[in-house]
């Protein structure tokens, strides 16, 4: 059985640049949040975000990668980048038509699209577009942009799930490599959503916090007093690999995937199933694929959050899956680097990655008293990191449209 590995990680986040200070400030439970400063947002009943910090494009990439590049795609590059350089390939020694990129995102080129628009009508003569608006905003640049900067050759697009996008490009990559249709790929995703029309259509659903007066509390999923989620920018990658090639080459290996999976709600456009039942099969198929017990995962990354909803819906679903796991410790990460949509599942899969690698699990911050509508039973990790052995590692990545992925990983 073809068996598939992680080789390589990169991340570039609220609250790290690089996989090694993400990793870092997410065990001491560091809050990326504060007041957005990316443009006037006075108008908005929503006015913070999980921004990036002191990120300049014109020290990692080249000036026509940030000229053709909306910004979705020059953090892609960056973490992409990362990520090939821990895995060690030489891309010399590699057939190029083995090495494909599956790369996520769910909104694309949303900042340059604002722009651009506002830009042609204030010309008040001859007004026009800039020749890369077309190319900059698709959703599938990053994903070529990526090849091109590599030579890589392989299979090559974007899934669009909603914020459950970058667990379904992981998801497709490890198939396509048990199928024997690649050797590698990077894999994982990039959102830069941090714009007016993305928080003001946001806030119009209610979705966001409005807790401005105080920033790094306002993502606290599972608390009682949650009133939405906090929107993050950034990007995760992974370097997939079969595992005999990574072996013959020596590469270092981080984990195992030994298990994916989708389902969908079929219930509502933005609502998640109340009882979880989609959250509930995807994570049950994942166990069943992988050939493992509920009770031998022990650490599961939660989606939530941190919108009333969506977390009860979630913890629903997983009390039914793990009804009698009680090794099982949960964290919402979240609560840290905000939610980066399309990016969200790559970076809390990063995560979840480092857990096993460590001994450490994340904490969820900004507990302050646990809503009495979660089920009992299930074991919280709870503003400070927990050491624990972590054999197997959950991540779950929901999205809008009633999309539930899940990726299971393990300890090699």
């Amino acid at each position: 059985m073809t068996r598939v590995v992680v080789t390589g990680l990169g991340a570039l986040t609220p609250i790290g640049n690089t996989i090694s200070e993400f990793w870092e400030n997410s065990i001491k439970g560091v809050s990326g949040a504060g007041t957005i400063s990316y443009f006037n947002s006075e108008r908005f009943k929503t006015q913070i975000a999980c921004e990036l910090k002191d990120f300049d494009p014109q020290m990692h990439l080249t000036r026509n990668e940030i000229k053709r590049g909306d910004l979705y795609t020059q953090y892609a590059l960056h973490a992409a980048t990362e990520a090939l350089n821990d895995s060690g390939i030489d891309l010399e020694k590699i057939d190029p038509f083995d090495f494909g990129v599956i790369w996520g995102t769910g909104q694309g080129g949303m900042s340059t699209f604002e722009k651009e628009v506002e830009n042609f009508v204030k010309q008040d003569y001859n007004p026009r577009f800039n020749p890369f608006f077309i190319p900059k905003i698709l959703v599938n640049m990053a994903s070529g942009m990526i090849s091109m900067k590599f030579g890589l050759r392989g299979i090559n697009y974007t899934p669009v799930s909603a914020c459950a996008t970058s667990n379904t490009a992981i998801m497709d990559a490890y198939n396509y490599i048990k199928f024997g249709k690649a050797k590698m790929f990077i894999t994982g995703g990039s959102e830069a959503g941090i714009t007016p029309a993305s928080i003001g259509g946001f806030a119009a659903l209610k979705a966001m916090s409005t807790r401005n007066d105080d920033p790094t509390k306002a993502s606290r999923p599972f608390d009682k007093d949650r009133d939405g989620f906090v929107m993050g920018e950034g990007a995760g990658a992974l370097v997939l690999e079969e595992y005999e090639h990574a072996k013959q080459r020596g590469a270092h290996i981080y984990a195992e995937i030994v298990g994916a999976s989708m389902t969908a709600d079929a219930y509502h456009m933005t609502s998640p199933h109340p009882e979880g039942l989609g959250a509930n099969r995807c994570m049950v198929n994942t166990l069943n694929e992988a050939g493992v017990n509920p009770e031998d995962v022990d650490y599961l990354n939660v989606h939530a959050t941190s919108t009333n909803l969506g977390d009860l819906a979630e913890l629903n679903a997983t009390a039914k899956t793990f009804k009698d796991a009680e090794s099982l410790s949960i964290s919402a990460t979240k609560s840290m680097t905000g939610h980066l949509m399309g990016a969200a599942g790559a970076v809390e899969a990063i995560l979840a990655i480092k857990a096993i690698n460590n001994s450490i699990i994340p904490p969820t911050i900004n507990v302050h008293e646990l809503d009495e509508n979660i089920p009992t039973g299930l074991s919280i990790v709870a503003n400070t990191a927990l050491e624990k052995e972590v054999n197997l590692a959950m991540s779950n990545a929901f999205g809008f449209g009633g999309h539930n992925s899940t990726v299971l990983f393990k300890k090699m």
